[in-house]
């Protein structure tokens, strides 16, 4: 048993020593491929995934990898055929490439610089805990299709019938067999002659007929509340982005501000030069 132990532990060993090196042992600068001499490297590997379409993303490593790599090898021996050239327009887009990057490297260490729990606290506070946020409201309607109809709903419900069981007999809308309940809503969630007449009644109060563009409405209104804050966490992917998009902007606006910046104006040109893609091939 002993002998066998030592068998597997030398055969483990040399299996380990074996192994390829490991990904957390590379870096940007490990060549992973050479083509007629010139080197391909994780990093550009990793520039190349980091732009894939989200579906792509999803895909494993090992699929991505021969993908990827296969990509950057067929590039490389096209980019080094005779008949490859720094024309006008690769240069132009190069130039374009560069900015563009350069820009967005500039916007995203600003965008990170203007995220942190403070930040975000007192955004919060600044939105929701002072603020008015207006009210909520329970309602129940019935729905018919004349104003008559609704009249006479209106009389019956005045002589004590049960708002309830006539919406279970005689509305028309989804929320009849379930006594014409609507739940709790909020400014703008129903249609303005609707939501008007709500914000203008009092609680137990039964409206007079309300026509909208699906018919006519006996509205009850059965409570109102003040609308209450979210939880901090519910908006604060809304809040960082907000505080992100307003940091980016100012500090463009700053930037321009103090820059030196000339245009051509454009009442002294012909725009019609910007549909002349021919001069790319000049």
């Amino acid at each position: 048993m002993r002998r066998t132990l030592t068998t597997l532990t030398a055969a483990a060993l040399a299996f380990t020593l074996a192994l390829p090196a490991q990904a957390e042992e590379m870096d940007l600068d490990s060549v992973v491929a050479t083509v007629n001499g010139q080197d391909i490297t994780l990093g550009h590997m990793l520039v190349i995934r980091a732009q894939l379409p989200e579906q792509y993303q999803q895909l494993g490593d090992e699929v991505l990898w021969d993908g990827i790599l296969d990509q950057i090898v067929q590039q490389t021996v096209l980019a080094q055929d005779d008949r490859a050239e720094e024309t006008k327009r690769v240069t132009l887009s190069l130039d374009n490439e560069r900015r563009s990057l350069m820009a967005a490297e500039v916007v995203q260490a600003i965008a990170n610089d203007a995220v942190s729990d403070d930040a975000v606290q007192a955004a919060y506070d600044a939105e929701y805990a002072t603020a008015e946020l207006g009210k909520e409201f329970n309602a129940s309607h019935i729905l018919v299709e004349t104003e008559e109809e609704a009249q006479a709903l209106i009389e019956e419900l005045n002589g004590g019938a049960d708002f309830a069981e006539l919406a279970k007999t005689k509305s028309t809308g989804p929320s009849g067999p379930n006594g014409g309940e609507l739940g709790w809503f909020g400014p703008g969630m129903m249609v303005e002659p609707f939501q008007a007449a709500v914000e203008q009644m009092s609680v137990g109060e039964i409206s007079a007929p309300v026509q909208t563009q699906f018919g006519w409405h006996v509205i009850k209104l059965n409570e109102e509340r003040n609308k209450e804050a979210p939880q901090l966490e519910e908006v604060r992917a809304d809040i960082e982005l907000k505080l992100q998009q307003e940091a980016v902007q100012n500090y463009i606006d700053e930037k321009l501000g103090a820059a030196e910046v000339t245009r051509t104006d454009r009442a002294d040109i012909d725009t019609s030069v910007l549909s002349n893609m021919q001069l790319l091939e000049e």
